[in-house]
């Protein structure tokens, strides 16, 4: 095999693009990034309302006459840790082989594919067919950009998705997700007088995570110890809820929650206090796997304002009713997920609580069955529900040579065989399916440990064979 290009322009391309902000929603600036990438190249770019970007490369001189190939990412990424999400860069650094991220996730979902599928357009010592870059928005919160996509946008059948996470797997299957952000009214009163005493409770340290796949590895989603603690002081002494901030984003699970409460003075007060340590005996026994998830009450000053108590007592109901976490196995994928619901973030606005849930599943009809029952449970408590995104599960064919042709790209390359496996994590595959006939889509990554998450982190040496595997396969291709 010939010598291949490093991956050091990879680098030095996810290095700029961790300059540039990019939560979901919010991705005008790295569109422009691709933009002023093709333009630079003098390659045929188009970018649609969406801000979703392709650009075109020509195929290597001699390969015109090979099927055209695309190169699949998402542009924005999960902003966790971060105050300021549309300002602040990320501070990445290496240690022990692993690229990591201080304070913050790292982006390298979907970044580090991003930058890989632009090194290959850059370097024109690279054999290909004709090839389309493409690059879709809001994919880690609701999947706009893939769902509104026109259907002449890409002329490929044939795509490489260099979204996957799981270094030893071609990803062939991935869940339907709906997105839902559920609003219960709130009549805000002015905060009792007397003698009160206020706290501030905290939960924090959880690893959290991607509501996919990590909902089955025993972590605490804060959302279910901070229902269980107001539970508990709901239903021993009359308290008021002034505020209520739970979780990150909608795609990950909750890692924090932060609450201010008001209760009479006396008996009740001293009870309250009393929960801390409770409740941190409780979070050691019942999740081992998440040691750091920490509560801690405070007093702390009032409020101007606390939340009338039907509104409280209707969010109680229905994070008491709807499931969180797995809900169903699956009878024919082995350890895999079937079906979960997770929630997401859940705040407490001026006239409305906001909650999102995300739920999957495999089988599209459980998938929407549950979220009718969720949406119902709302419903039945007088709040509003709305569908943010609802995105079809996807299965590619195991034994169609496109796949046969990478699982025997991994073994020329790196002298084993990839396994083929459907993810409980949500992939546009769907969308591009139904929007693009006769596709077919392999999905490949270097390892992201703990992505959606201050912990994420990517192992250096999987870019560099995930990348020598993607120069091979556009070889064979072409």
């Amino acid at each position: 095999m010939n010598q291949r290009p490093s991956t050091e322009r990879v680098f030095q391309i996810f290095k700029e693009l961790n300059q540039i902000p990019r939560p979901s929603h919010h991705e005008e600036r790295v569109a422009d990034y691709l933009c002023q990438f093709a333009e630079r190249l003098h390659l045929e770019y188009r970018r649609d309302a969406h801000n979703c970007v392709v650009i075109r490369k020509p195929a290597t001189p001699g390969h015109e006459g090979a099927e055209p190939i695309v190169l699949l990412n998402h542009m924005d990424m999960v902003c966790v840790g971060m105050k300021d999400p549309l300002n602040m860069p990320i501070d990445a650094y290496v240690e022990d082989g692993w690229m990591k991220a201080r304070g913050t996730s790292l982006g390298a979902d979907n970044g580090i594919g991003l930058s890989m599928a632009l090194a290959v357009i850059e370097d024109d010592s690279i054999v290909h067919g004709p090839l389309e870059v493409m690059t879709t928005t809001n994919e880690e919160d609701g999947m706009s950009g893939a769902s509104n996509l026109s259907a002449d946008f890409i002329r490929g059948r044939k795509v490489i998705n260099l979204d996957s996470e799981d270094y030893d797997t071609i990803t062939t299957g991935a869940a339907g997700a709906t997105l839902q952000f559920h609003r219960i009214p709130v009549q805000r009163e002015p905060s009792p007088g007397g003698k009160r005493r206020w706290y501030h409770i905290r939960f924090e340290g959880g690893l959290g995570g991607h509501s996919g796949v990590d909902i089955n590895k025993g972590r605490c989603s804060a959302v279910v110890p901070a229902w269980a603690l107001l539970a508990t002081i709901y239903n021993e002494y009359d308290f008021q809820l002034a505020s209520l901030q739970i979780g990150e984003a909608n795609a990950s699970i909750a890692s924090s929650a932060d609450i201010v409460l008001t209760i009479p003075s006396g008996e009740g007060a001293e009870f309250v206090k009393q929960q801390e340590e409770m409740m941190n005996r409780w979070l050691r026994e019942e999740y081992p796997n998440d040691a750091q998830m920490r509560c801690s009450i405070e007093k702390c000053e009032p409020t101007d304002s606390v939340i009338d108590g039907a509104s409280f007592e209707a969010l109680m109901n229905c994070l008491e009713q709807i499931p969180q976490g797995v809900v169903k196995m699956s009878e024919v994928m082995q350890d895999t997920v079937e079906t979960s619901n997770n929630v997401g973030r859940i705040s407490t606005e001026q006239d409305h609580i906001f909650v999102s849930t995300h739920t999957r599943s495999f089988i599209d009809a459980d998938m929407e069955s549950l979220s009718r029952d969720i949406a119902n449970v709302f419903k039945a408590c007088g709040a509003s529900s709305e569908v943010i995104m609802s995105a079809p599960a996807w299965q590619e064919d195991q034994h169609s040579a496109f796949l046969q042709l990478t699982s025997d790209t991994f073994q020329d390359v790196l002298g084993w065989r990839p396994r083929m496996v459907a993810m409980h994590f949500v992939l546009e595959a769907g969308f591009f399916v139904q929007k693009y006939p006769g596709i077919q889509m392999a999905s490949i990554g270097p390892r992201i440990v703990e992505p959606h998450s201050t912990s994420e982190r990517v192992e250096l040496k999987t870019i560099d064979d995930i990348w020598q595997v993607l120069l091979e396969m556009l070889n064979l291709l072409a």
